[in-house]
C-alpha cells in the first residue's frame, strides 16, 4: 500500500530548497533544530497513519447523522483519532508558547499537517479550522477572550468555525442579514442565520466556538457596517447558548466533516432574559471582515494545501497501480507477437504521461504552498522592508495558492482515477474518493472566480503596481540564475517570455477605463498567472537540485521538463485573449443560455 505523502519530498523542499534549518538562528524559533522538526513530521505521520486513514472510509460511507435525542452522531472512532491528535498538542504546533504551543514555523507546522489532510480530509477539517479560528482570536482578542475561548481550542477540549455565508447570500458579504444588537453590559445579542458552517455542530468536543459575522444597526452600508462575534454553543458558565442546529448538508465528498445550517436567536434555548444569542465583540465595532480576512487568508492557504494532500495521495496511488497492474504490451515489441508479455503499465507512454502531469503539479502545488508558508514566517520574524517584502508577496500568492492546487490537483486526481481504469471508479479504491473530496476545494473559501477578481483587481493593482512589481522581481531572480546553468537556460528563457508578457497583458488589461471588460476574464488570469508561478517553482527547485545525482533528483528534472513543454505553452493563447480585452461573456445575454 502507497503512503498519502512523500516523506523524501518533504524533506526536500524543507531542508534543501527552502532551507527551513536557518530559521532556528532566529529568536522566535532559536529552541528548534532539524532534529524537532523532523520529530513533529515523524509523529505526524504515524498518527495520520494509525488513526486517520483507517477511519477514511468509514467516515465517507457512514455520514454524520441527527440522531433522536437531536445531536449530531459520527463513527466514535473520528474521536478517537482526533484524541491522538490533540494529545500529541499538534493543534498549537505554530502558537506561541505562552499559550501552550510549541512556537514552530509555520513552514514545518503546515507540512506535517499534509499527512493528515492526506489520510483523512475530513477529520482534518475539525482542528484545523479550529487552529485558524484560534489565531485570529489570539491576534485580534482581548485577553479575556484568548483566556476563555483560545486557551480550549488549542488544548483540542474547543473546536472553533467560521460562520460567514447565510442562504440567501452566499459569498456576497454585503448581503448578509445577520444582527447583532448591543447590551448594557457589553455582550449583543445575535439573530440570523447561517449556511455551509464546516463543523458547526457535533459532539467531539465540550463545545463550539463561531465566529459570526453580523451587522450592527448604525454601521455603514455592505461590508463596511459588518462587526465579527464570538458567539459559543455554551456559554463560559456551561449554559446553553441560543444556537440551534436546523438541518446538516449531505455532501459529495468531505462527509465526516459535518456541515450545517444554524439559527442564532431563533428561541430554541434561552439563555439570558433577552432574546438572541449571546455574542461577545471581537475588536471594535464595524471593522469584522479585516478580521476575519485574517483568519480567511491563513484558511485559503491551508485549502490549497488540502487540495495538494488530496491530490498528492492520489498520485502516490496511481502511481503504485502503474507499477503493479499488467496489462497491454509494448508497442516495439515485435509488432506486439503472440509470444510476447504483458507489461506493466507504467511503460506505457500515455500512462506515463498522466503520472507526469500529477507529479508535475501535486509536487509544484506542494512547493508553493510551503514557499507562502515561508513568507508567513518571513513576516513573523523580521521588520522594517524584510517584512513588508514578504507580506506584499504573501498577498499576490495567496489567491493563486488557493486556486490554483484546487484546479490542478483535482485535475491530478482525474488522473488517478484515469491510470486505474475500471478500477478507479469503484470506491473499492481510494483514488475516487480523493476526487470527491477535492471537489469542494475550488468553492469553498472564495471560489475560482472570486479569487481571479481577487488578483486582477485588488492584487495585481494595489499600491501603484507594486505587488505585481515584486512578484516579476522575484521570479526574474530565479530566471537570471538559472539563465547561467546550460541545462536550464532554455527554461529561464521561456519562463522570462512568459512572464514578460503577463506584464503587458496586465498593463493592456487595465489601459482601458472600462472595470467590468476588464474583469470580465479574470478566472483566465488566474489559471495564466498561476501557470507561470508554478513554473517559476519547478525553476527554483532545479536551482537546488543542481547536478545531484540519483532517481528522486532526475524525477525533479523530468518533472520540470514535462510542465514546460506541456504546461507552459498554454499560457500565450489564454494572454492573448485576455489582452484583447474579449467581451464575448461579458456581452452574452442570459436569455441566450
Amino acid at each position: 500500500m502507497s503512503t498519502p505523502m512523500s516523506r523524501r519530498d518533504l524533506e526536500f523542499l524543507l531542508y534543501e530548497w527552502l532551507e527551513v534549518d536557518s530559521l532556528t538562528s532566529r529568536e522566535r524559533f532559536s529552541d528548534h533544530s532539524r532534529e524537532t522538526f523532523d520529530a513533529v513530521l515523524d509523529l505526524s505521520a504515524n498518527i495520520a497513519q494509525k488513526c486517520f486513514a483507517p477511519v477514511n472510509k468509514k467516515g465517507d460511507r457512514n455520514p454524520p447523522y441527527i440522531g433522536a435525542a437531536g445531536q449530531v452522531v459520527l463513527p466514535s472512532e473520528i474521536s478517537d483519532g482526533l484524541e491522538q491528535f490533540r494529545s500529541a498538542g499538534l493543534i498549537a504546533g505554530s502558537f506561541d508558547e505562552a499559550l501552550g504551543g510549541m512556537q514552530l514555523p509555520t513552514v514545518v507546522n503546515r507540512a506535517a499537517m499534509t499527512w493528515f489532510q492526506a489520510t483523512n480530509a475530513a477529520m482534518s477539517s475539525y482542528y484545523f479550522l479550529t487552529a485558524a479560528n484560534a489565531s485570529l482570536l489570539a491576534e485580534y482578542g482581548t485577553a479575556e477572550q484568548i483566556e476563555t475561548w483560545v486557551r480550549p481550542m488549542l488544548d483540542g477540549r474547543f473546536t472553533g468555525t467560521m460562520c460567514l455565508s447565510e442562504p440567501q447570500a452566499g459569498s456576497s458579504l454585503a448581503d448578509i442579514t445577520t444582527k447583532a444588537v448591543a447590551m448594557p453590559d457589553g455582550t449583543y445579542r445575535i439573530t440570523g442565520t447561517k449556511m455551509w458552517i464546516s463543523g458547526g455542530d457535533h459532539e467531539l468536543t465540550d463545545n463550539i466556538v463561531h465566529l459570526v459575522l453580523a451587522k450592527v444597526p448604525g454601521g455603514g452600508a455592505g461590508v463596511k457596517g459588518i462587526s465579527l462575534f464570538i458567539v459559543p454553543k455554551y456559554l463560559s458558565d456551561g449554559t446553553r447558548n441560543d444556537v440551534a442546529l436546523v438541518g446538516l448538508n449531505h455532501k459529495m465528498g468531505n462527509r465526516a466533516t459535518t456541515n450545517a445550517l444554524l439559527n442564532f436567536g431563533d428561541g430554541t434555548f434561552d439563555p439570558t432574559p433577552e432574546s438572541g444569542a449571546v455574542g461577545y465583540l471581537v475588536g471594535t465595532e464595524h471593522r469584522g471582515l479585516s478580521y476575519m480576512f485574517h483568519m480567511m487568508n491563513e484558511a485559503r492557504i491551508g485549502v490549497g494545501l488540502l487540495a495538494t494532500a488530496l491530490g498528492y495521495a492520489g498520485y502516490l496511488a496511481s502511481l503504485e497501480y502503474a507499477r503493479t497492474r499488467v496489462q497491454g504490451r509494448a508497442i516495439d515489441d515485435a509488432a506486439s507477437a503472440a509470444d510476447s508479455k504483458p507489461v506493466a503499465i507504467i511503460e506505457h507512454a500515455d500512462v506515463k504521461r498522466m503520472l507526469l502531469a500529477q507529479k508535475s503539479y501535486v509536487e509544484g502545488a506542494l512547493a508553493l504552498g510551503l514557499y507562502c508558508s515561508k513568507l508567513v514566517d518571513e513576516a513573523a520574524t523580521t521588520t522594517g522592508p524584510d517584512r513588508d517584502r514578504a507580506n506584499l508577496l504573501l498577498d499576490v500568492l495567496t489567491p493563486i495558492a488557493k486556486s490554483w492546487p484546487s484546479q490542478w490537483c483535482l485535475e491530478a486526481n482525474s488522473l488517478a482515477i484515469q491510470v486505474h481504469g475500471g478500477y478507479g471508479y469503484t470506491t473499492e479504491f481510494d483514488v475516487e474518493q480523493h476526487y470527491r473530496d477535492n471537489r469542494l476545494n475550488p468553492i469553498h473559501e472564495g471560489t475560482h472566480g472570486i479569487q481571479g477578481l481577487d488578483l486582477l483587481g485588488r492584487k495585481v493593482t494595489m499600491h501603484a503596481g507594486a505587488g505585481l512589481t515584486l512578484l516579476s522581481d522575484t521570479i526574474s531572480d530565479t530566471i537570471d540564475r538559472a539563465s547561467t546553468a546550460p541545462a536550464l537556460s532554455t527554461y529561464a528563457d521561456d519562463l522570462g517570455k512568459a512572464l514578460n508578457q503577463l506584464v503587458a497583458v496586465t498593463a493592456q488589461i487595465w489601459s482601458v477605463d472600462d472595470r467590468a471588460a476588464s474583469l470580465a476574464n479574470a478566472s483566465i488570469y488566474l489559471e495564466a498567472a498561476g501557470h507561470i508561478v508554478i513554473a517559476w517553482i519547478w525553476l527554483d527547485q532545479l536551482l537546488a537540485v543542481g547536478d545531484r545525482d540519483g532517481a528522486f533528483y532526475d524525477g525533479k528534472r523530468v518533472a520540470t521538463q514535462y510542465f514546460f513543454r506541456y504546461e507552459l505553452p498554454k499560457v500565450a493563447a489564454q494572454l492573448t485573449l485576455l489582452a484583447q480585452l474579449d467581451r464575448t461573456t461579458l456581452d452574452t445575454d442570459p436569455t441566450w443560455l
